[in-house]
Parts: C-alpha cells; sequence; structure tokens
C-alpha cells in the first residue's frame, strides 16, 4: 500500500511539503504526530490523526506518538482566541498512560515489527532545558518575522482574544524543538498533524534544515468543521470522548445518527 495514495483518494490531505512521496516511496519512514495530554481520553477530534498513524503503519512506515507532556503546560496557540489551563506534571503523567492504552486497540505498539509504533513524550527532553540554553541554542535559529509570518500568530495579533503571551508566542520554537529532537535521536523526517499545524511543524522542519543541516518533512489533513466552522465533534455538554466512561456507546452512535445532512459529507 502506498500511504500517500491511501490518503488522497480518503481526501485526507491538506498540505504537503515537496519530496514527501519520494521521501516514503526511498525507504521505510518514521514519522510523529502529537497529542495533547489535556485529559484522560482522546476525543473524535483526534480520530482523524489517528487514523493517519494507523494508515502510516499500514503502510509499512513507523509511527511515533508524541503526547505533548511540555507543550501541555504551555498551550498551543493554533486556531485558539484564549490561553487554556495549564496541568501538573502527576496528571499529565496519568493522561499519557490512558491515551496509549486507547491507541494501543488500533495501533501496534508491542510486537517486534520493525515498525511497531512508539509512544514518546516531549517533557522528557525539555524538563532539562534551561531558558538561557534554549534561547542560545535553539531561539537564535529563527527570526522573529518568521514567527510573525505564521497564521496562528497573526490572527492573535490582529485582535482574536486577547492577544497573545509571550509563552505562546514560543510555542512553535517549542513544538519545532521536538521535530528536531526526533529527528536526531529516531531519525524521525516526517510531521504529521491537522492543517492548523502547518505554521508549526513547518517551523520544526526549518530548525531541521538550519541545526542538524538535515531535510524533514510535513504533511496535514483537512479539520474536519461543521457548517457553521465550528470545530467538528463539539456538542452543547462539550467532547464526545472515545472512552465509553465519558461518552457512553449509545451517545456516541447518536451523535454521528444524529450529524445535519450538510455535515454528513464531510
Amino acid at each position: 500500500m502506498d500511504f500517500i495514495e491511501e490518503l488522497t483518494w480518503r481526501g485526507m490531505i491538506h498540505d504537503m511539503m515537496p519530496g514527501t512521496v519520494e521521501q516514503l516511496k526511498k525507504e521505510m519512514t518514521t514519522a510523529y504526530l502529537g497529542f495533547d495530554p489535556t485529559a484522560d481520553s482522546l476525543h473524535i477530534g483526534h480520530l482523524v490523526g489517528v487514523m493517519m498513524l494507523k494508515h502510516f503503519q499500514r503502510c509499512g512506515h513507523k509511527p511515533l506518538a508524541l503526547i505533548g507532556g511540555a507543550t501541555g503546560m504551555i498551550g498551543d496557540p493554533s486556531g485558539k482566541s484564549l490561553e487554556r489551563n495549564l496541568l501538573d506534571e502527576e496528571t499529565l503523567r496519568h493522561n499519557q498512560t490512558a491515551i496509549k492504552a486507547q491507541l494501543s486497540k488500533l495501533i501496534d505498539f508491542d510486537s517486534d515489527a520493525p515498525n511497531a509504533a512508539e509512544m514518546v513524550n516531549n517533557y522528557d527532553w525539555m524538563k532539562g532545558q534551561t531558558f538561557l540554553g534554549f534561547i542560545r541554542d535553539i531561539g537564535k535559529l529563527i527570526t522573529v518575522n518568521y514567527m510573525m509570518a505564521k497564521d496562528s500568530v497573526k490572527k492573535r495579533f490582529n485582535g482574536e482574544g486577547e492577544g497573545m503571551s509571550f509563552t505562546e508566542f514560543t510555542y512553535q520554537l517549542v513544538q519545532g524543538f521536538d521535530f528536531l529532537t526526533l529527528y536526531e535521536t529516531k531519525n524521525c523526517k516526517l510531521q504529521l498533524g491537522g492543517s492548523d499545524q502547518w505554521g508549526n511543524i513547518t517551523t520544526g522542519t526549518e530548525l531541521i534544515r538550519r541545526k542538524a543541516n538535515g531535510e524533514a518533512f510535513a504533511l496535514t489533513c483537512p479539520l474536519i468543521k461543521k457548517a457553521d466552522g465550528t470545530k467538528f465533534g463539539k456538542t452543547e455538554s462539550g467532547n464526545v470522548w472515545l472512552d465509553p466512561r465519558y461518552t457512553s456507546p449509545y451517545k456516541f452512535y447518536q451523535f454521528w445518527v444524529n450529524v445535519s445532512d450538510e455535515d454528513a459529507e464531510r
């Protein structure tokens, strides 16, 4: 099976960096996709990302599921107009364990296959970073002009929400550092994500080019949005969870059955 062909006919490709097709044809490639550990269950907003990792593994490549333990302590500005609540380490570790158990039902983490999936947590390499070390080694490689040009940053500077903190502004550098770290330690050459992540992912490919003199790639899928433009998967009562403790099988089924006709096609 060919990963790009598989995703293309399913309508699951939004943006793709030049050279991605050639890289995947050349060798078994390692790719990662990040999950936000703000709860101990994924919800249907994560489902397309999980499907991408599943197809990636089925096509003979190696998926990494990255839990954003460090980035979960900051908050990603992409697609949001407000800052998020921050979590403590104990909660993050609990959420990571629960999310891995969920992903294991769909993705092979445990076999001895060369492309068995791995789970990594960016808190493990970020916790030892000092502020001075980070701005010296990473911050100097990317200009503020480059960071300001990203859509997720532009929108917040142009009056969406209450502006943007320095913490959130530097988010793309932290995510880029994840990509660089995985490139150097696990030969990870591709990052997958939703279309709102394109800016963060390309910052990572730029860091890899400048710091490691390497080549890395990006591929994003479209976000499923409702006809009114809001994110698919939110209801009046909140997220539609993949864990039956939070969304019963009955409610889960009812959600899909009750989707409006215009949203069903998406």
